[in-house]
């Protein structure tokens, strides 16, 4: 990991004993060379994703985060070999990554299969928190995206967006079985193959977080997913 070019690693200490990040703010000027948008992909796994979106959307910037540095190489040595010049790689902790990106800095978040984390509402990468974090560095009108074969993640997600009144772009419970047209369905993980072998469907929900409100977690019962999702009792997503 260390001889990629578009690999940064850093740990959760260093930015919580008050250092800088050096590309913060400079991610355009300094590494990708454009000023093309930043999308994210937080808990990107091994980056098929990342990797897969800058290939489809050449005219935008990615940068896949993830804490687990055995899981990012995959990705990163793909997209090194293609030569790709939009997708980067941040190893960290994502409940750090306010500390990463400027204000006004990135135009959009994806969150693909994020652990729900049934038991902690502050660990869910979708509870008022992280917004509150991801909020910090963007766009006016910046979207997030979330992609998930969790009901409950998916429910609690759309019960946080209908009390916070966030504009929703696209939300739907039966991605696959929709009948949507779209090129971004053609990407599929590894994982998420398995899921759709299994006959469970994948949520997508679209909304936009706004600025400059309270924000306020929804209180309902949301009932727990009744199965284990492969490999994610062993992932950290925060």
């Amino acid at each position: 990991m260390e001889t990629f070019p578009h690999v940064f690693q850093v740990s959760s200490h260093y930015v919580r004993e008050g250092n800088s990040f050096s590309m913060k703010g400079k991610w355009n000027q300094e590494f990708f060379g454009n000023d093309n948008p930043i999308v994210l992909e937080l808990g990107c796994g091994k980056g098929e994703y990342t990797v897969n979106l800058a290939e489809l959307y050449p005219d935008k910037n990615f940068i896949g985060v993830d804490i687990k540095g055995a899981r990012l190489w995959t990705g990163a040595k793909d997209s090194l070999q293609k030569n790709m010049k939009n997708v980067a790689f941040l190893r960290t902790d994502i409940e750090m990554i306010a500390h990463f990106f400027a204000e006004n800095e990135v135009s959009e978040i994806w969150l693909t299969f994020p652990d729900p984390q049934m038991k902690k509402t502050t660990k869910r990468l979708t509870a008022t928190n992280f917004i509150k974090a991801y909020l910090q560095f963007l766009k006016p009108e910046g979207i997030i995206h979330l992609k998930t074969d969790s009901n409950f993640m998916f429910t609690y997600t759309c019960e946080m967006v209908k009390l916070n009144e966030f504009p929703v772009l696209f939300c739907n419970d039966d991605l696959y079985g929709s009948g949507l047209v779209d090129p971004i369905l053609s990407i599929k993980t590894h994982y998420e193959r398995q899921w759709l072998e299994r006959g469970l469907t994948i949520k997508y929900i679209k909304f936009i977080p706004l600025k400059d409100v309270s924000l306020s977690e929804p209180d309902v019962e949301i009932e727990h997913d009744s199965y284990r999702s492969y490999g994610r009792n062993k992932t950290q997503h925060a």
